[in-house]
């Protein structure tokens, strides 16, 4: 679908990758071209983690953020320079079920050598299933699975063990399961259909469109998407809206 950039009302972002490298703050360049385009536009973040996490990386950006995959949202106070917590879903795990079901996989792979908990467990109700365990040393992660190769080999039988989730290939040696429906298509429609918006009026900018990326829902729908494969060109890759 090509994009009208005419038409456009509100640009939605991710963060790690998009905005910022991967767990660092928003810099100062990336910032400035945040604060051009929110003259002309609407901005919105749409993350994986929390709304509090999401806002202090970006370094207190005014920005309505939606966190945990639709589950949280928060709204940016100008008075207050913060933001408040509007919604916070959270929904109860059974946690018997999901370690049984990790431990079978870890069992099918050979994944059964790891460091601290079998499972991560989020107070949203997502869940992470550290292939190396909660306590793995970083250089193990980060060498682990680099070109997400591994995981994708066996995304498809995790997905089919919780058909209740969502997975996402998250991390360096993780997957990352947010409770059904929730993704961020999902929760870019149900702020659209809250604020009036039709898909054809958003921009959606994101690095993780890959296979089981948790960008990938939005990629595949029918919002307007712009790629980005490195963070440092985020000026060039706005170029169109900020000149629309």
């Amino acid at each position: 679908m090509r994009m009208d950039k005419n038409k456009i009302k509100l640009v939605a972002f991710d963060l790690d990758g998009t905005l910022t490298q991967h767990k660092s703050k928003l810099n100062a360049e990336n910032r400035a071209v945040l604060e051009r385009l929110r003259q002309k536009y609407r901005l919105l973040m749409v993350g994986a983690g929390t709304c509090r996490r999401i806002f202090e990386q970006m370094e207190r950006f005014p920005i309505d953020i939606i966190g945990n995959y639709g589950m949280q949202y928060a709204k940016y106070d100008v008075e207050k320079e913060d933001i408040t917590v509007v919604r916070d879903v959270q929904l109860p795990v059974d946690r018997e079920a999901v370690e049984a079901t990790v431990t079978k996989l870890r069992k099918i792979y050979g994944y059964t050598d790891f460091k601290g908990e079998n499972v991560e467990y989020h107070p949203s109700g997502c869940v992470t299933f550290p292939i190396l365990g909660t306590k793995a040393d970083l250089a193990d992660k980060l060498a682990f699975d680099p070109d997400r190769a591994k995981r994708r080999k066996i995304y498809a039988d995790v997905k089919s063990h919780f058909p209740n989730y969502i997975v996402f290939v998250g991390g360096s040696s993780s997957f990352d399961m947010a409770p059904a429906p929730y993704d961020k298509a999902y929760a870019l429609d149900v702020y659209c259909r809250e604020n009036g918006l039709s898909h054809d009026e958003v921009a959606y900018v994101g690095d993780d469109y890959g296979m089981g990326g948790n960008d990938e829902s939005v990629y595949l729908s029918d919002f307007n998407y712009i790629t980005i494969d490195d963070y440092r060109t985020l000026e060039e890759k706005m170029k169109s809206l900020l000149w629309a």
